[in-house]
């Protein structure tokens, strides 16, 4: 099959480019497949980050994509349509995860599906966690010029069909990030991060938003018995003063750790591998593509039960889900992992895990689908 992928990829930067790259890897072993990816994907005052770029310590894929498409100028919309039906492809593969991209993948998506290419998208958010006036207009323009859609969690299915019931959708869970390496000797973590190796380490990872809960997670750390330390690392979108004035005022201070910044790929299994388990503390969601990583590094995830993350963190096997998105119920989820053997036990459920989250079956079900319609 001729497939053609327009996404964010290489030199673009962040999980969802990480995503596009290990997909794209996994469908060329079998079809014929051409990377697509923004001449500009964001203009720089709607990107709270330091930089939309790969940067030299990032453990970048550098699929091979041609940069196509201006998403902030309609002018250009047309021709990249043209550059990509030259190649006359089967499937058009994309991935949506905010409005602000529906006007230009949708009028790509339009223009390939009027010539016979079927069209395809992998959705990560069909409604956003904070919502603006635009969102749900562009949303419908993206969403009718597609043939059918990938949900990774069934609140992302349920916000698709509330939008447009008639929508062809397959739900598959998100694969597991398998390309930031092995794990390193725990002891040797948590050194390079300052950590006492004799500590039960609680781990936040990932850009820090209001969504997230970090809130949340510093006022339970106060409610965790002295054997703890909580590592917190993600690049704030937004300003991180408020959680620095939490952990400044915090009766454990001492013993919070915070990398509040990007982290590069070659750090990843650093923070990983210091860390006990994984807390997903968050007010709202859809998925996290947070767990994939969890999951490479075996590190059991503790979530509150907002959006589909019970879906993905499964109780008592993969981590525990907590009931809401409360200080106190985190911290009696963290309490409970930590009892008897219980954290052993989960990590020993990873080998079997990553084998039913591997990207060549993600691959395969996307082909699958992608013949019915």
């Amino acid at each position: 099959m001729r497939i053609a992928y327009l996404s964010t990829f290489h030199p673009f930067r962040g999980g969802i480019a990480q995503f596009n790259a290990a997909l794209y890897r996994s469908l060329e072993r079998e079809h014929a497949v051409k990377a697509y990816t923004f001449t500009r994907q964001y203009p720089e005052f709607l990107f709270p980050g330091k930089t939309q770029m790969v940067q030299a310590d990032d453990n970048a894929d550098a699929v091979p994509s041609q940069r196509i498409l201006d998403t902030a100028w309609p002018l250009n919309w047309p021709h990249a349509a043209r550059i990509i039906a030259k190649d006359q492809p089967d499937l058009l593969v994309m991935k949506y995860w905010m409005s602000y991209f529906g006007p230009s993948l949708g009028y790509v998506a339009g223009s390939l599906k009027k010539r016979g290419t079927k069209v395809l998208t992998v959705l990560d958010n069909v409604l956003p966690h904070e919502r603006r006036i635009i969102d749900v207009p562009f949303t419908k323009y993206f969403l009718n010029r597609n043939h059918g859609f990938i949900a990774m969690s069934e609140k992302v299915k349920r916000d698709l069909l509330s939008l447009r019931p008639d929508a062809p959708v397959h739900f598959m869970p998100h694969p597991l990030y398998d390309h930031f390496g092995a794990s390193i000797p725990r002891e040797e973590a948590a050194r390079k991060l300052g950590l006492d190796p004799a500590l039960r380490t609680v781990l936040f990872f990932g850009l820090i938003r209001d969504y997230k809960g970090l809130d949340l997670l510093i006022d339970a750390f106060a409610q965790l018995g002295e054997g703890h330390q909580l590592l917190i690392a993600g690049e704030p979108y937004g300003d991180f003063a408020k959680y620095q004035r939490m952990i400044d005022a915090h009766p454990l201070r001492r013993r919070i750790v915070a990398h509040a910044r990007y982290i590069g790929d070659a750090e990843v299994p650093t923070f990983f591998s210091a860390a006990d388990c994984l807390v997903l503390p968050y007010k709202g969601a859809t998925q996290s593509g947070i767990t994939a990583i969890a999951f490479h590094f075996g590190v059991p995830v503790i979530a509150t039960d907002v959006g589909g993350l019970a879906e993905i963190v499964t109780h008592e096997r993969t981590g525990l889900i907590v009931p809401k998105p409360d200080a106190t119920a985190i911290a009696e989820g963290i309490k409970l992992y930590f009892t008897g053997d219980r954290s052993q036990r989960l990590r020993g459920n990873f080998a079997q895990v990553k084998q039913e989250l591997s990207w060549d079956r993600f691959s395969e079900g996307l082909v699958k689908f992608a013949g019915t319609l």
